[in-house]
């Protein structure tokens, strides 16, 4: 798992008062949901760091959202709503840390900690993407939250991991067409086949799919009966891949197929 850079909040207490809320805190869950005890931020928000230094994640993330809850005005709230946010990401509870992160933005957009909040969410994206035989709405969700990041902070550390992120997202969403496209050519589907291969050229262009899905054109357009177009492709995985083995099979079939298209 990626290990994102943990903002440098300070702890307000001893590990002693953190203890001493958690024995308080061992009660069923539902004398506590019927029973408030107040307790003063720093405690609650040292308990919190306590539990997530230890990796316990989830009991961390519940212990920074009660600092929220109980001191919602406090300056520890806001830095506790990040921490939350972590806590639920380090857990892998993704759908927890975007929410929390959201909230965060929503309340504190021009916070200098957005840039971070952002990054969160795309990597809770970025770290649920399937292989490319699934579904790939997380994939497209990943780009676009990197996106967003880029867009909004193109100058801040966070940004430049993400422009890494990108490149590689492109390249899995590029294989998924790769695959969808080798499908239709399977059955002999080649204006479907086309289609995909286009999208890769067209779309992922800087991808490594691209010598592939120029080659793959080639075969298509000979089987549509278009060899003019397939000489076309041929031309252009010459000029960019001349040294790939896609080349050399394009090479072969324009020479048995379409030699003087």
């Amino acid at each position: 798992m990626h290990k994102i850079p943990m903002k440098p909040f300070v702890s307000l207490g001893c590990a002693a008062a953190a203890l001493a809320l958690l024995a308080g805190c061992a009660t069923n869950k539902n004398k506590a949901d019927t029973q408030y005890v107040a307790r003063d931020v720093s405690t609650l928000y040292n308990a919190g760091k306590y539990r997530l230094d230890r990796r316990q994640y989830k009991l961390a993330a519940a212990l920074f959202d009660e600092v929220e809850r109980q001191h919602p005005y406090s300056p520890w709230a806001r830095r506790a709503q990040l921490m939350s946010a972590f806590s639920y990401y380090m857990n892998r509870d993704y759908n927890q840390a975007i929410a929390a992160s959201q909230r965060f933005l929503s309340i504190h957009p021009g916070n200098r900690d957005a840039p971070y909040a952002y990054y969160l969410i795309s990597l809770c994206y970025y770290e649920q993407i399937a292989d490319v035989t699934r579904d790939q709405k997380i994939t497209q969700q990943a780009l676009d939250s990197l996106g967003e990041l880029i867009r909004r902070y193109p100058d801040t550390r966070y940004a430049s991991d993400a422009r890494l992120k990108v490149d590689l997202v492109n390249d899995h969403l590029a294989g998924k067409e790769m695959e969808i496209g080798r499908f239709h050519q399977r059955r002999g589907q080649w204006l479907a086949a086309t289609l995909r291969f286009r999208t890769v050229i067209d779309k992922y262009q800087t991808t490594t799919h691209t010598p592939e899905a120029l080659e793959r054109l080639v075969e298509s357009y000979l089987a549509l009966g278009v060899p003019e177009e397939a000489r076309k492709a041929a031309a252009v995985l010459g000029a960019n891949y001349r040294g790939s083995k896609w080349y050399e099979r394009s090479y072969k079939l324009i020479r048995d197929h379409a030699p003087t298209a």
